[in-house]
């Protein structure tokens, strides 16, 4: 067939699939990126981290040559993460990658389908936005969002764009949590009535970079590009790399590791978010100049908007002074509990035959049994690595970007965890109790919308 026939052939088929698509949520742009069964898929880094290094990567790494896919390009915005990025790449890989000093560059590419993204936590949902609107799949890391702002607006383009998003909510593709799921959402568990979730270190170095601050020089970094749409304030190398510390660039504890959690807590029950959140603690043993908490304690109330008299509480408590980072996960009922680090169900602590007798009410205790196969090894931590749950979820979204079928964490999930996670920091930052208004999608605290 002469190439101006192929040509004229693919032109008609795309435009009629990107007509009929876009009554679909595609554009004819989108349609034109979807990857054929065989296709190699060529994925590109949108920041050069340490996640992406010490746990996306060898996640990638166990399931990419059965898969077909590779990594293209990499883009950083400091000068020596991008040459480490290259260079750490190129070694494992065995060929040539792509520095692109901004994501402007690496989307001008043709051979990027989809992107890592772990960046800064304040710049997720906003780099998502730019993948997404160049035709990307996205693979990216929590927390979604740390304003309702960016929120909604990733939450729209990504929508708009029908392109496989994967939020790093790792828990979802971990066969203990999913057993857990079931169990509770068959309704053999009964109503919830409190939820217990615990992160203790002892790091007064944790989210500390102080050998990596002293290399970070203001003209091999485009300072600008890393604010975003955050207030510009003169460049500070610890804002840069210990963003964690800081806010508006991290809410700390909520946003790293409650983030996590409370996934779980949206995932088991259906509900989307928070009647209301209080939080206390502060800043009581590492006064090393940081503005995020230290130690915190935030408490939820969870359930029917329309039914103020039924639902659950959730307590989250957090220290970096104390703890060897063995997370609890323990959901209660009546009946018993379902514990997410022992991966068992019990009837401790569930309302007995006597006491319900008593009561003049039936028992309902819980059968004792593992969630899991005990013989398998499980790491509840989010950051354990190339651990099973980040080969798994990194797998599933590998597996969506071919079947275009919904990945186990989808934007929505995202979505979620940033309004607890917004709720929580606008408690933290106003000492008022935070609430969520339905109608303007905006977190409120102390008669106020929160913002910063």
């Amino acid at each position: 067939m002469p190439d101006n026939r192929r040509v004229f052939i693919k032109r008609t088929a795309l435009a009629i699939a990107g007509s009929y698509l876009s009554t679909k949520g595609l554009s004819a742009k989108s349609y034109s990126r979807i990857i054929g069964a065989n296709d190699r898929v060529n994925l590109g880094v949108v920041g050069f981290s340490d996640r992406f290094r010490n746990a996306h990567f060898p996640s990638f790494q166990q399931h990419y040559k059965e898969l077909n896919f590779d990594i293209a390009a990499v883009s950083d915005i400091w000068k020596l993460r991008r040459e480490e990025g290259k260079a750490f790449l190129s070694e494992k890989l065995g060929h040539a990658i792509r520095p692109c000093r901004n994501n402007e560059e690496l989307y001008d590419r043709k051979d990027v389908d989809g992107v890592f993204i772990s960046t800064a936590d304040f710049q997720h949902a906003l780099h998502t936005v730019e993948a997404v609107k160049a035709g990307r799949d996205v693979y990216c890391e929590k927390p979604f969002a740390e304003t309702m702002a960016d929120a909604r607006l990733a939450l729209k383009a990504v929508r708009e764009s029908g392109r496989i998003v994967q939020i790093g909510s790792q828990r979802r593709s971990g066969k203990n949590y999913q057993a857990a799921a079931a169990f509770i959402q068959s309704g053999k568990f009964g109503p919830i009535t409190t939820v217990e979730l615990t992160w203790n270190v002892n790091q007064p170095f944790r989210w500390r970079r102080p050998a990596l601050v002293a290399r970070c020089k203001e003209e091999d970094v485009d300072w600008k590009r890393f604010l975003l749409n955050r207030p510009y304030e003169a460049f500070d190398p610890r804002k840069y790399l210990e963003y964690r510390l800081f806010w508006p660039y991290s809410s700390g504890q909520p946003g790293q590791w409650m983030s996590h959690q409370i996934d779980t807590v949206h995932w088991y029950t259906g509900l989307k978010h928070p009647r209301s959140v209080v939080a206390n603690g502060g800043i009581y043993s590492w006064k090393d100049g940081r503005k995020n908490w230290d130690t915190t304690t935030a408490v939820f109330d969870y359930g029917p908007a329309n039914d103020p008299s039924s639902g659950f509480q959730v307590i989250f408590m957090s220290r970096m002074n104390n703890g060897d980072e063995n997370t609890t996960e323990i959901y209660y009922s009546n009946g018993g509990e379902l514990n997410l680090n022992t991966n068992k169900i019990s009837p401790r602590g569930g309302l007995t035959d006597a006491m319900a007798l008593e009561a003049g009410v039936h028992s309902n205790l819980l059968p004792a049994m593992d969630l899991v196969d005990r013989s398998a090894p499980v790491d509840v931590r989010a950051n354990a690595g190339g651990d099973e749950y980040t080969s798994a979820h990194v797998r599933n979204w590998m597996e969506c970007i071919r079947s275009r079928k919904e990945p186990n964490a989808p934007v929505e999930a995202g979505y979620y965890h940033s309004i607890a996670n917004i709720m929580t920091n606008a408690a933290v930052r106003t000492g008022a109790r935070a609430t969520f208004d339905e109608a303007s999608q905006e977190v409120v605290a102390d008669g106020k919308i929160f913002m910063y």
